[in-house]
């Protein structure tokens, strides 16, 4: 029986933009999954600072950017652990949630350089498909040169897994830098999502 398929993207979405919503979407599509769940992290073990917005403001932009998405969903997972948020601790979690399912793990090829740092990347490879999402500015991924790192299964099964997403440039960086500059940012977010930011007086100087 063929499994059902579901995507999995983490990441801070301080705030959520209509670049992640797009490239999401079209990911959705591309794999045939039924499902994708955005998981925002309480702090990537990557990054030294903590998102700005807090944990509910982020969870309610990520309902209101994709109320109106079909296949979408938001889970608190790690917001509720203790931070730092380890992404194979993740994947055993959904793992066990839906166990007759294919699990991939969405990143951007930005990431990609950081793998090696991930927590258990070779367990992590091995138990889901991590999937590259292209972003504007980075060159399509070659994961050739982990090859010694990880052994050929391993870099064949990334470079099988590689989506050439619409390059959207959008990052939540500029986003806030407009928002605190008071510079317009109804072209880089859903507009229900820009209210909220507006009334709950978020990421303003």
């Amino acid at each position: 029986m063929t499994k059902r398929k579901i995507a999995l993207f983490g990441g801070t979405f301080d705030p959520i933009h209509l670049g992640h919503i797009r490239v999401a979407s079209f990911t959705l599509d591309k794999l045939g999954a039924e499902l994708i769940i955005i998981i925002p992290a309480k702090r990537s073990p990557l990054k030294v600072d903590s998102p700005i917005a807090g944990d509910d403001d982020r969870i309610n932009m990520i309902k209101l950017a994709t109320s109106n998405v079909s296949g979408f969903e938001v889970s608190d997972f790690e917001l509720k652990k203790e931070p730092p948020s380890y992404t194979l601790n993740t994947i055993k979690h959904f793992q066990e949630k839906y166990p007759d399912s294919q699990l991939y793990w969405l990143i951007g090829a930005d990431n990609i350089n950081d793998l090696p740092a991930w927590y258990k990347i070779e367990t992590l490879i091995d138990e889901c498909f991590i999937t590259t999402m292209c972003r504007p500015g980075f060159d399509k991924p070659d994961f050739s040169k982990f090859a010694e790192l990880w052994g050929s299964e391993r870099t064949k099964k990334l470079q099988g897994n590689i989506i050439e997403t619409p390059l959207v440039d959008i990052s939540s960086t500029e986003v806030r830098a407009r928002l605190t500059q008071g510079m317009d940012v109804s072209d880089m977010l859903d507009s229900d999502v820009a209210d909220y930011i507006k009334k709950n007086n978020l990421y303003m100087a």
